[in-house]
């Protein structure tokens, strides 16, 4: 016979969840730094720190970063840098 969970009449928990990204640079003509593509979210800060280590061998900069986040509420928390190569902007 299957539980069911009772409802305690409180709004659900949001969890946190953290959010590991993956952006690259490149120059554009006039020497203005621009993404190279759209950050990417990777799956742990192993594999975003493996890769940009890898990219950075083609990118004018690259940087793998995290924060906390709550994406359904628009809440993000600090960024961390986990490695940063060559020339990006601030992050915000």
């Amino acid at each position: 016979m299957a539980r069911t969970q009772q409802s305690t009449g409180q709004p659900p928990v949001q969890k946190s969840t953290t959010l590991i990204v993956l952006a690259a640079f490149e120059r554009n003509e006039e020497g203005e730094l621009r993404p190279a593509f759209e950050a990417q979210q990777m799956p742990s800060e192993h594999a975003a720190v493996q890769r940009a280590k890898l990219m950075s061998r083609a990118y004018v900069g690259v940087i793998a970063w995290k924060r906390p986040a709550r994406p359904d509420e628009g809440e993000f928390g600090e960024p961390e840098i986990l490695w940063q190569h060559g020339d990006v902007p601030d992050l915000e």
